[in-house]
């Protein structure tokens, strides 16, 4: 038995979210679809994390153990002529049977754009939450700080999680500005409770815009009383970005 290792990117817009769902098409499906013509055999497929629907991946990791492996290039082209053409892979390597997506993931990088612009641009509303007020990035990048480090994120926790605690370490936290009018927040975790990046996001995009102090993000961290942070972003500005590995 060996692990194919499939890294790959996808615009979660018309996708109820990574895992298999009753409500609508998932990622999963599309995939275990292609592998399983690939195989001409039922072949499942376990992710390195669940993300949310319309939410997108960069660097999504797959795992999928097989008993005989096909070459590479099955599962880079020959996958990507099976699947939509939202979905791609675009790496793929073979491993030791053992590897896990999901169980052996160090931590992931997600990264969510917010476009602030005079009014809508249809070409980017797919993936970026668009604002039509000034943001105060300075203002957000001090309220950032203090959540970097190892917390209690219940106050950044859905009320529906299913974790058995908030804890995790969060290693970066930055907002950043390529260009004008993009502004990028950048987070980097262990791991993270479910939204937890869009419900930061929320929190700090309302300090940008002056509802809400800079200060008070330690405060709020301290309380883990999720009413008291921002709404949750949208989810079209959210991607996967990278999953690590290693010690």
């Amino acid at each position: 038995m060996a692990v194919a290792k499939l890294i790959l990117e996808y615009d979660g817009t018309d996708y109820v979210g990574w895992q298999t769902q009753p409500n609508g098409p998932s990622v999963q499906d599309e995939v275990e679809r292609a592998l399983s013509a690939l195989h001409k055999a039922p072949t499942k497929a376990t992710a390195a994390g669940r993300t949310d629907a319309g939410v997108h991946a960069l660097g999504q990791v797959v795992s999928v153990p097989v008993s005989r492996p096909l070459p590479l290039p099955a599962y880079v082209k020959g996958m990507n002529a099976l699947l939509p053409p939202d979905v791609a892979v675009r790496k793929a390597e073979v491993l030791p049977d053992g590897f896990d997506a999901r169980r052996d993931a160090r931590g992931k990088r997600y990264r969510y754009r917010i476009q602030g612009i005079a009014t809508r641009a249809p070409l980017s509303r797919r993936t970026t939450w668009q604002i039509f007020r000034p943001l105060d990035v300075d203002a957000m990048a001090s309220a950032a700080r203090p959540l970097v480090g190892r917390h209690d994120f219940a106050a950044f926790q859905a009320s529906d999680c299913e974790s058995r605690h908030a804890v995790r370490e969060l290693r970066r936290l930055e907002v950043v500005v390529p260009a004008p009018g993009d502004i990028q927040v950048v987070a980097e975790a262990t791991a993270f409770v479910k939204h937890m990046v869009r419900n930061i996001v929320g929190t700090l995009v309302e300090v940008g815009l002056g509802a809400r102090d800079p200060s008070s993000m330690a405060a709020l961290l301290e309380g883990r009383d999720r009413t008291r942070a921002g709404a949750t972003a949208p989810p079209q500005g959210l991607c996967l970005e990278e999953v690590f590995y290693g010690p």
